[in-house]
């Protein structure tokens, strides 16, 4: 297999930069101003004819149903769009919008409804573009169209249950969420229909004022699939040349929208698949037809032809969805993860002196967790890139680019990298949003600015985690009067052993400014702190709250069984407050295989040189999290030894070991599998091989064993209040109401802090 030393020395650096410890000092993005003010962000840069006020990109995050069933884009994606124009971003670009209706058959509902915003329809849905132009426009952005010729084998199979149609790709290959459904091939007949399709929705997007067009050909899209011999393997016709299919689109989209019309093209240098996978992919079926993917010198002669061809500008990166983490890059991945790879592509443009058909530069555009000032300013002083593109810490902080131009850094509201909102939720069916910015895909119910509250009210909010600070902070912007308990010195909850891991940077960027915001609040004298304040029934009803908010969290999980007297133990979040709890430890058995428990396991293995062993009761290690975060670390917990087992139950301890009961039958999922995903709940795979009950018992030898397991909503102090009429309102909310994330703990705060 061919692989690229450069892209093998990224793969490889993107698990171990926390244990180097030079490295991770440069790779833990932090929101500082150093380098303020930031002139090469906020200087004009041309793009063919057109002029873009700054050097920031909004990266495309998917308007998933932001749109009537129609197609058309409806007010929730206008003002998504439009909060992100009022906050000083250069340059918008829309999600994907799909142009092949009627050919790939995953990106159409029953009944030919839709659940992507569509410009190929008829005129019915243009005057929602136009009104997007227009909207953008007058707060000085531009904004170009993501057009995509389909999904391909990375849509959604259920097209072949609910309409018996395949799903189609550029050759036969399996599909990416269920390997065994084959996508069949589709013709060039139809190829050449998405070509004239792509024309007319280009042409269309001019009409509308839309400022450019943006071909999405990474990530293994039908458009990366057409033009990758890894997907692409045809021998006869016009697309048996792998780079045609691209250039026919630039082509056409050309000779509709004429010379001076924005192109913009989101590629990757390499799918990164030998390198992130070796020897795996021959053995795998779901892997193994992809082994002969582009190199980056075969990448950049591409560009090279589609720069030719009409192409004015590129954004670059690595991977596809069979390694989701690099195009997605978690809270894991080292801050300007791909800052090589858009030098690499633009030291090539300059050395041969590439320009465009406009007889311009062709501006390189970086991707890949650039979201803090000072290393995105640096990157374009270094002539890393011409552009940086900023896709979660838009939706984190509309108000980013205004608020760097102002030297405000500090009051950024920072990305954590969890990827739930933007990208799990509508994976499980939503609309984008954010963890730590609940107004995201919801402006247009939200005003930026809620109104004061008509009537002030004296609140208690007991608990400074993320729900109980949010509340505080969002009721007293409204007028409330509000006092925060909090039983701990410090302010944050789980976020502070959360934050813990040098992986963890952005989560702990968040910590910090939600602390700062509170204690910010608490000296302009909008909210009353009291710290090291354990709240009970009598000294709250004694007060006389108009208002009772209870956001105290979860009780951790127990686990009874013979001999736990005898092991030493201790609860992961104890642990990674207090890591001198290790004590000579060396194996580590965690008990859960969720977020905190590999997120714990990973810190252990590659901060603290552990040999740790993580057990899961369930099919599937991190089941729920977003599949990129959950592959990054799955796949580099498995590169430096850490032992996976799924389908086990702990029976007790025994002389320093852990006694378990693994389920051994052979169809029992890989628990190492990070080239799949793991289906919704709602999702049935009727070809999933079925998983038999054979347990047999094991000893794993254990120093110290680590309860991972969640928790229990501590709702108690809620109903005691409530039972004693406490307050004439109470409320609970965050972790003491459900156990669940930043996100759902902000949302919930969020809500019902704007209606009080």
């Amino acid at each position: 297999m061919k692989t690229d030393a450069l892209v093998q020395e990224l793969i490889d650096s993107y698990g171990n930069w926390v244990s180097d410890g030079k490295r991770s000092q440069q790779s833990m993005g932090s929101m500082t101003k150093n380098l303020y003010p930031y002139d090469s962000i906020f200087s004009p840069i041309r793009v063919n004819h057109l002029v873009i006020k700054n050097r920031i990109v909004m990266a495309p995050m998917g308007n998933i149903d932001m749109c009537e069933e129609t197609g058309r884009p409806n007010d929730k994606m206008l003002q998504y769009f439009f909060a992100r124009a009022k906050g000083g971003t250069g340059l918008l670009t829309t999600g994907l919008i799909p142009i092949s209706h009627g050919i790939d058959n995953s990106i159409t509902e029953m009944g030919k409804l839709s659940y992507f915003p569509r410009i190929d329809r008829s005129r019915t849905v243009q005057a929602g573009w136009r009104d997007l132009a227009q909207g953008c426009h007058a707060f000085g952005s531009r904004i170009f169209i993501q057009l995509t010729p389909g999904l391909g084998r990375v849509g959604n199979p259920q097209c072949l249950v609910n309409e018996l149609k395949f799903p189609v790709s550029a050759s036969w290959n399996p599909n990416f969420y269920i390997s065994q459904i084959p996508c069949a091939r589709i013709s060039d007949g139809k190829l050449k229909k998405i070509v004239k399709n792509t024309g007319q929705a280009a042409a269309d997007a001019k009409a509308c004022g839309l400022d450019g067009v943006y071909l999405h050909g990474h990530e293994g899209y039908l458009l990366e699939q057409m033009t990758n011999p890894a997907f692409n393997r045809r021998k006869m016709g016009r697309y048996a040349n792998w780079k045609q299919f691209g250039i026919d689109l630039v082509t056409e989209i050309r000779n509709r929208t004429g010379p001076a019309y924005p192109i913009m093209y989101r590629i990757d240098l390499s799918l990164a698949l030998n390198e992130t996978y070796g020897s795996t992919m021959e053995k795998e079926s779901a892997l193994k037809k992809f082994t002969n993917g582009r190199s980056i010198e075969d990448t950049l002669e591409y560009m090279e032809d589609l720069v030719r061809a009409g192409v004015d500008m590129f954004d670059v990166d690595l991977g596809c969805y069979d390694n989701w983490w690099l195009p997605h890059p978690p809270a894991g991945m080292p801050a300007g993860c791909f800052l090589q790879i858009s030098k690499y592509a633009k030291d090539y443009f300059n050395n041969k002196g590439i320009k465009s058909n406009a007889g311009v530069e062709v501006p390189i555009v970086a991707v890949g967790k650039l979201g803090y000032p000072d290393l995105a300013e640096q990157a374009l002083r270094d002539n890393m890139c011409d552009m940086v593109m900023l896709g979660r810490p838009l939706l984190a902080d509309p108000e980013w680019p205004n608020k760097v131009y102002a030297g405000k850094v500090e009051e950024i509201c920072p990305c954590i990298g969890c990827q739930e909102g933007c990208i799990n939720e509508f994976v499980d069916g939503g609309h984008p949003q954010c963890a730590v910015n609940p107004r995201t895909g919801f402006e247009d119910v939200h005003t930026a600015i809620p109104a004061d509250a008509k009537i002030k009210k004296h609140i208690a909010v007991i608990g400074a985690g993320p729900a109980g600070c949010n509340f505080a902070l969002q009721a007293a912007a409204r007028g409330h009067k509000v006092d925060l308990y909090e039983k701990s010195g410090s302010i944050g909850g789980k976020m502070n052993p959360g934050s813990t891991p040098k992986g963890k940077f952005d989560f702990n960027n968040y910590r910090m400014y939600v602390e700062a915001t509170v204690i910010k609040a608490a000296e302009e004298g909008m909210i009353d702190i009291f710290l090291n304040t354990e709240c009970d029934l009598d000294t709250l009803k004694k007060k006389s709250y108009d208002t009772i908010v209870t956001a105290i969290g979860t009780k951790a999980a127990e686990l009874n069984v013979p001999g736990y007297e005898n092991m030493k133990t201790a609860q992961a979040t104890e642990l990674l407050e207090n890591p001198e709890l290790l004590g000579e430890a060396k194996k580590v058995v965690i008990i859960g295989g969720g977020v905190v428990g590999c997120e714990t396991a990973y810190w252990l293995s590659f901060e603290k040189n552990m040999d740790v062993t993580v057990l899961e009761m369930l099919p599937y290690l991190m089941d729920g999290a977003c599949t990129a975060n959950r592959g990054h670390l799955i796949y580099y917990m498995k590169k430096n030894g850490v032992k996976l087992i799924n389908m086990a139950m702990v029976k007790g301890f025994e002389n320093s070991k852990v006694k378990i009961s693994r389920n051994t039958h052979k169809n029992v999922p890989n628990p190492y599998n990070t080239w799949q995903p793991i289906l919704p709940k709602n999702i049935e795979n009727p070809l999933a091989p079925k998983v038999k009950d054979e347990y047999q018992e094991e000893f794993l030898d254990a120093d110290l064993v680590v309860f991972a397991m969640g928790g229990k909503p501590d709702d108690s102090l809620y109903y005691a209040l409530q039972e004693a009429h406490a307050a004439h309102e109470i409320y609970n909310i965050g972790d003491s109401f459900t156990a669940g994330r930043v996100l759902e703990a902000n949302r919930a705060a969020y809500n019902l802090a704007v209606k009080l």
